[in-house]
């Protein structure tokens, strides 16, 4: 994968501070990748109650008001030196709009701020972000707030011990695209694989525990093999013991990562409404999230 020459970015305008637009702008500035600014903003409910004279003036002057408040953001990146198109659109649904944005313009990066939600609303309601994660067809870079604005430590989680990730390339296209945005950034890249005891013990209920020590160390194993593999330094090789989305959250706190790349698939059935690793590490993580498809 090259480095990401086409961004598009997704901000919501009442947003004083969008980190996701800081990004994508270090991005664009190390570059020189051209950058689209969309700013959709969902019409209120009521606003459909309306005359439809009075909606439309309503939506509009929203859209005023927003696409002052974009202006406030963007005309200092311009000043830099960057070349910056932009778009406000008032849309009654934004995970269709975003979606068509991203089939239309065909970017090679789509940047949005993480919508944080809380659990209790997570249970009876997909939260927009794990909409995207689960149907948006291009990398998807979720910006969570703080921390700089050009990564300096990108980290790649990848899993060698599951077939599916080995046998659809993932864990190749996730390390593709850390690397592309490492470059890009100029940051460390490490690569990171969380190894998970207690599902081979639920797995494997009554075998004696010396199996469990010896499945470890084939884990370990293909996790160093694949590191080799793809020339990952000794020294930037991280392979941890526990639950995954919490060990990824401790690591990237005590580590101070930037941004962690990690890999997304098709969920069906119960899986689907329980969410993956990568959907609960949004909430989790204290820092930014690249997500692959194993197909794009």
């Amino acid at each position: 994968m090259t480095q990401f020459q086409r961004l598009l970015v997704i901000v919501d305008p009442r947003m004083r501070h969008s980190p996701a637009l800081q990004r994508a702008a270090a991005l664009a500035r190390a570059g020189g990748a051209t950058l689209h600014v969309a700013a959709l903003v969902a019409t209120p409910a009521l606003v459909a109650l309306l005359p439809a004279e009075v909606q439309a003036r309503t939506r509009d002057g929203y859209a005023a008001e927003c696409r002052t408040r974009l202006e406030e953001q963007i005309e200092p990146l311009r000043r830099q030196g960057l070349t910056i198109t932009r778009e406000v659109l008032c849309v009654s649904d934004l995970r269709a709009e975003i979606l068509q944005h991203v089939a239309e313009l065909q970017p090679d990066l789509l940047i949005k701020d993480v919508q944080h939600e809380g659990e209790l609303k997570r249970t009876f309601i997909t939260p927009l972000d794990w909409h995207l994660l689960r149907e948006c067809s291009a990398p998807l870079h979720l910006v969570a707030a703080g921390g700089h604005a050009q990564p300096r430590k990108v980290v790649a989680a990848v899993d060698t011990s599951r077939e599916q990730a080995r046998e659809t390339g993932l864990n190749e296209r996730i390390i593709e695209a850390a690397n592309a945005l490492a470059m890009q950034s100029g940051a460390e890249l490490h690569l990171l694989h969380t190894y998970d005891p207690l599902r081979y013990y639920m797995a494997d209920a009554g075998a004696p525990s010396e199996s469990w020590n010896e499945l470890r160390d084939i884990a370990q194993q293909d996790f160093q093999a694949f590191a080799q593999a793809q020339g990952v330094p000794e020294d930037r090789r991280h392979f941890l013991l526990g639950p995954p989305t919490m060990t990824l959250a401790e690591f990237a706190r005590e580590q101070q990562v930037d941004v962690l790349v990690m890999g997304r698939v098709q969920r069906k059935g119960l899986d689907r409404l329980v969410g993956s690793t990568t959907e609960h590490a949004l909430y989790q993580v204290p820092c930014s999230i690249l997500a692959i498809a194993p197909g794009g």
